[in-house]
């Protein structure tokens, strides 16, 4: 039992030694730093985005006005159609989904 505190004592002791020295070579060391030659040139500004250039359900709702509209069937044509956010079939024409999320490239 003797050693082990002793041995717990000795390793205590060591940690707290050579937790003290990286401290001290610290202020001792080199920092390398790169010389520039005048100021860098600004970044040309990015192409502007659409505005819309996502479509579907979701983002419908979210852009504007009464998202309960979009529901309505005699909703004022500034709410859209409902062609816009349904997948149709091409064969039968048909629905198959609706656009839930979509990005417009």
């Amino acid at each position: 039992m003797k050693r082990l505190v002793t041995f717990g004592i000795f390793v205590a002791f060591a940690s707290l030694v050579l937790a003290q020295s990286p401290q001290t070579q610290k202020k001792t060391s080199k920092t390398f730093t790169a010389k520039t030659r005048g100021r860098a040139a600004p970044s040309p500004t990015p192409p502007p985005l659409r505005k819309e250039n996502t479509d579907g359900v979701l983002p419908r709702a979210a852009r504007g006005g009464n998202p309960f509209q979009m529901l309505n069937p005699k909703a004022p044509p500034q709410y859209g159609k409902a062609e816009d956010s349904v997948v149709l079939d091409p064969d039968t024409g048909k629905w198959k989904g609706i656009k839930l999320f979509t990005i417009n490239f």
